[in-house]
């Protein structure tokens, strides 16, 4: 693999992150327009975002094997447009029943791609031979952020946002392919389905549940603060309504940010005290956000705020930091990452669920204990499976770095 290549293909990812940011910020910008077209309401759109979640879940553990077996190339190939041109589906979907047929369609076709460009996303660090996943990340978020203001770039200028999705299918479809064309051109060798892991391979499969468990940790620790953060700064500190979204600005700026610039940063601590530090500084975070209420009036928000924020520098490293240890071992890598793909998803999914019966039963500050703690099982959890992992790294072809 010439150096080429690999810059070719990494470019390649950060188009296909990109534009599954894109797909995904295009869909829940228009979900208002949605809703209000069909005349769900809250109980029955919430049902189609659960079918969405669900399919995209059972997916991914179906991707997985194909990416052993085809390459992550291959599947990206299919993945990419398909997860795209299956927007069309909820786009032009006539009815409540239909939509929520075609949103499990959808569901499948983003959990698929999910787990193929993460697939090549460690086949590509593998070969530069240093962190480059975190900034990946980074660029899906970009990428949904590009699809909210086009959103309501053409509200504003009075288009219809039915006409978006449906342009949005069309198009961007075509958009993935030559990204694609840009894809590793000689995928690493995968052992055959039917072939077990070598018994000397550290990619076992209680670490890759160490792992999940840690994915889990983070991706609701993560989930609580994009659903509950502006609330918790309405609800509990009484901020202006116009203020309180500010609290999940803060948040998400400070996690794509440090998954931008990422990258040098685990390159230089190494990736067992990367996952340490990811923990504690998200710990302490939800901390702060905890013990807001008690500070002074003038302070209360700017705790608060402080610990979203640490929150988010803390949580942006754990899925990169996860997934480039799975790709270091240097086994295949398509069933350990999509099995830790759907235990990070499970967490988004249960997440806002179980928070919300929480904050019923008791209140959103005792809620919000809960997904403190798993910030903690990040470093508890991931800390001894990454240090196993990256013991016997993979080799790296010298003339690619």
């Amino acid at each position: 693999m010439n150096k080429r290549d690999a810059k070719r293909a990494r470019i390649a990812v950060f188009s296909f992150f990109f534009l599954s940011g894109l797909v995904m910020g295009l869909w829940a910008a228009g979900l208002p327009s949605l809703n209000d077209r069909l005349e769900l309401g809250p109980a029955r759109l919430g049902s189609v975002l659960l079918l969405i979640s669900c399919g995209a879940l059972v997916s991914m553990l179906v991707a997985g094997p194909l990416v052993d077996k085809w390459s992550s190339r291959a599947v990206c190939w299919v993945g990419g447009p398909l997860s795209a041109a299956v927007l069309l589906g909820p786009a032009l979907a006539s009815s409540y029943l239909a939509l929520a047929v075609l949103a499990v369609v959808f569901g499948i076709g983003l959990g698929v791609t999910e787990v193929a460009m993460n697939s090549h996303s460690v086949e590509v660090e593998r070969v530069y031979g240093r962190p480059i996943i975190s900034a990946f990340h980074g660029t899906w978020s970009l990428g949904g952020a590009a699809g909210g203001a086009l959103t309501a770039g053409a509200l504003k200028a009075g288009l219809d946002p039915q006409a978006l999705l449906v342009g949005a299918a069309i198009v961007v479809p075509f958009l993935y392919v030559p990204a694609a064309r840009l894809l590793l051109p000689d995928p690493p060798q995968h052992v055959t389905g039917d072939e077990a892991a070598p018994e000397g391979s550290p990619l076992r499969w209680g670490l890759v549940a160490l792992l999940g468990v840690a994915a889990f940790a983070g991706h609701l620790s993560e989930g609580a603060a994009i659903d509950w953060a502006a609330l918790h700064a309405r609800w509990v500190l009484h901020t202006d309504p116009a203020a309180a979204p500010l609290a999940y600005t803060i948040f998400s700026v400070a996690m794509t940010t440090v998954r931008l610039l990422g990258d040098p940063i685990r390159a230089r601590l190494g990736s067992v005290r990367t996952i340490q530090l990811a923990g504690l500084v998200a710990t302490f975070g939800y901390a702060l956000v905890l013990v807001a209420p008690l500070a002074g009036d003038g302070l209360q928000v700017v705790c608060a705020w402080t610990g979203w924020a640490l929150a988010g520098v803390g949580l942006a490293t754990v899925v990169p930091v996860i997934f480039s240890a799975v790709g270091a071992a240097g086994s295949r890598v398509g069933r350990a990452l999509a099995l830790v793909t759907a235990f990070g998803y499970s967490g988004l999914l249960v997440g806002p669920a179980l928070l919300g019966f929480l904050a019923q039963t008791w209140s959103l500050e005792v809620a919000l204990i809960l997904p403190a703690l798993l910030a903690a099982a990040v470093a508890l959890a991931g800390t001894p499976a990454i240090r196993a992992l990256i013991r016997t790294p993979a080799p790296v072809p010298a003339d690619s770095r």
